[in-house]
């Protein structure tokens, strides 16, 4: 069994959710990591290249894990999917104008937006300064007016979203998908209610401290079932005040879901990197502790998961890799942006819900999908269209953003967060 059990604690040693053994996993799991609108739009170029290399059409295209910004991609396209079933039931790549149509510039638009000034200032106001859910309250209402009207139960049989949050009570990965919302230790509902939102899974899932404080998780102890907390009056009073934050401070690449189950696991990675800073005294050292703690999680995880993608012992995964501060250099493949340019601007860029300009959006875009074509060409050619017919041309999507000096040049300033947005 791989070594990532003792990093989930006891989920990951009761019988009902050990790994299955390779040969009984099925499946592909793709993992869209947080990162704010830098992640939504470095994962939306991601997917147009794992549409045009017909992974999204496969029929064992199983589930999409998401957290935080990856969130926000993964809930449109679920959208975008439940509302024109044929695009769901695809056996081949939507062609490119029926994709920018319905998925790229439908969420391309939604970016172009600032939702999370308004509803932080909306915490200020003195009439709110006793309802600590004000804000989260509020994007969740920008997010199921401008994002998405759907509820959860109208998201799509195939693939299997699922939204991930974290729980504040018990310190697990809660899940909201079509059938069920929950976690091993609260229990579940099964299904969710009809009338539960997406927007409202997708701010839990994003609602990224301290800016946003939790969501009530929005199901009683009597509604949650099978979970291994003991029933009894402390359960009702944990669950009675169960909140929930950010997905990412659980796991920020969503594995979970997947990871012990599908037979590849593909995970588009747009966290940020960890930079060097001199030390600037007590009140920079307190987020610094944390920060450090979050940096050796993330780092633990991806070296778990590089190293098992590496086994060939009949328990390692399949699958590949690629993040917003790599380059297509590190996969034996020409092209894309340079690995100096992806860690010092584009992996800058900030991991907010500020209005993205077009210039940092359709680097992003380009961004995710060669390294998407590099990663998955690299390490998992079976998931390649197979002959006689060859893997599909690289289409870049903003061909004009591929010089370097002119996309250092636009986005000098894109590592900046202005208070009243931009």
């Amino acid at each position: 069994m791989s070594t990532i059990a003792n990093l989930d604690e006891p989920e990951a040693s009761t019988p009902e959710s050990k790994p299955l053994p390779k040969t009984a996993r099925r499946g592909i799991g793709l993992c869209l990591s947080g990162g704010g609108y830098r992640a939504t739009l470095f994962h939306l170029g991601s997917l147009r290249r794992l549409n045009e290399l017909g992974i999204l059409a496969r029929p064992d295209f199983r589930t999409v894990s998401s957290v935080s910004g990856g969130s926000i991609t993964a809930a449109w396209l679920a959208t975008a999917w439940a509302r024109n079933p044929g695009l769901a039931e695809a056996t081949a790549p939507v062609p490119a104008e029926v994709w920018d149509r319905e998925v790229r510039n439908p969420l391309r638009e939604f970016t172009r937006k600032d939702i999370r000034t308004t509803p932080v200032l909306k915490r200020l106001l003195p009439w709110n300064w006793t309802r600590d859910d004000t804000a989260v309250r509020a994007i969740a209402d920008r997010y199921e007016k401008d994002l998405t009207p759907l509820r959860l139960t109208q998201m799509p049989a195939r693939p299997n979203f699922v939204l991930c949050a974290t729980d504040m009570v018990y310190g697990v990965n809660w899940v909201f998908e079509r059938a069920r919302m929950g976690d091993y230790q609260a229990g579940y509902l099964k299904p969710p209610s009809a009338d539960f939102p997406l927007g409202r899974a997708v701010a839990a899932s994003a609602c990224f401290p301290p800016l946003f404080n939790p969501l009530h998780a929005g199901a009683t102890a009597a509604e949650l079932r099978d979970g291994r907390a003991v029933p009894g009056p402390e359960r009702d009073a944990c669950i009675a005040g169960l909140r929930l934050t950010d997905g990412g401070c659980y796991d920020n690449m969503g594995l979970e879901p997947v990871w012990k189950s599908h037979r590849y696991v593909l995970v588009s990675d747009a966290g940020g990197l960890f930079t060097n800073e001199a030390d600037q005294g007590l009140l920079w050292r307190i987020p610094r502790y944390q920060g450090i703690q979050e940096r050796q999680t993330r780092a633990l995880r991806k070296r778990w998961l590089i190293s098992n993608f590496e086994r060939n012992d009949g328990q390692d995964l399949d699958g590949s890799y690629w993040a917003v501060g790599g380059g297509r250099a590190s996969y034996d493949r020409e092209g894309g942006y340079s690995e100096e340019l992806a860690k010092t601007v584009i992996a800058d860029i900030r991991t907010d819900l500020d209005a993205f300009s077009d210039a940092e959006a359709a680097v992003l875009e380009n961004h995710g999908y060669l390294m998407a074509d590099a990663a998955i060409s690299r390490y998992v050619e079976d998931l390649l269209p197979g002959s006689p017919a060859p893997a599909p041309p690289l289409l870049i999507p903003h061909p004009e953003w591929m010089d370097e000096d002119r996309v250092r040049a636009a986005l000098k300033k894109s590592g900046s967060r202005k208070i009243f947005g931009r």
